[in-house]
């Protein structure tokens, strides 16, 4: 194992945040928690995870937030570019590939600090099929048939939940409320997930946030 893969493993358990995807018969559902942290501070309360990059293509990201809002910006730019010069939109796979091999030559690339990211990526395409792909802090590719909490630290709850709740063919609605649980399974298990809950759908209809939630505790 080189370096680079020994401190992505190093800090997989450390991304301290909880992203789901969630795939249904009618579109993709995309969820993330709002605590930002470093190390055991609680920096920010109202970190928005999923964001929506255009009119068809929303990303969340798990790991250092500089290299995650960065991705999120350049790839943004990118796929404008790519429609410009082609007059074509690019397709989700499209952004997926491109966005992934962003990542892969980043971490390769000599730095004094390796970017440690791992994104999910959710869109339309012109057809109005709805698509997911998850990409890991490597560069590594894979489309989610069913449903992906990538490496957020918040995963390991959010998958066990899966597991037993998810239904293929599943609806949106049905969606929506799953990955509501996720979210709210790993807030009550992880330290670095927490204070609310964002829940987008990405649908032929376009990408709608439909769930925005604040947690507040309470002193008695």
């Amino acid at each position: 194992m080189d370096e680079t893969r020994k401190d992505i493993g190093k800090n997989l358990v450390k991304s301290n945040t909880s992203i789901v995807g969630i795939v249904c018969k009618d579109g993709v559902i995309m969820a993330g928690d709002r605590r930002a942290t470093a190390g055991n501070l609680i920096m920010v309360k109202n970190a928005r995870k999923v964001v929506k990059i255009n009119d068809y293509i929303a990303i969340s990201g798990t790991g250092v937030s500089s290299d995650i809002d960065m991705n999120q910006k350049v790839i943004a730019a990118e796929l404008r570019l790519k429609e410009l010069k082609s007059k074509v939109r690019p397709s989700v796979k499209e952004a997926a590939n491109l966005l992934a091999m962003m990542m892969y030559r980043n971490i390769r690339t000599p730095s004094m600090v390796p970017p440690m990211v791992g994104m999910l990526i959710a869109g339309v395409d012109v057809d109005g099929k709805s698509s997911l792909y998850t990409i890991d802090p490597s560069g590594n590719i894979a489309e989610v048939e069913d449903y992906d909490a990538n490496f957020s630290s918040g995963m390991p709850f959010i998958l066990g939940l899966l597991e037993r709740q998810f239904k293929k063919d599943m609806t949106i609605k049905e969606g929506i409320e799953l990955a509501k649980e996720c979210i709210k399974s790993s807030t009550q298990r992880d330290s670095g997930s927490g204070n609310g809950i964002d829940v987008f759908t990405i649908t032929k209809e376009g990408i709608k946030q439909v769930v925005s939630e604040e947690i507040v505790p309470e002193y008695k």
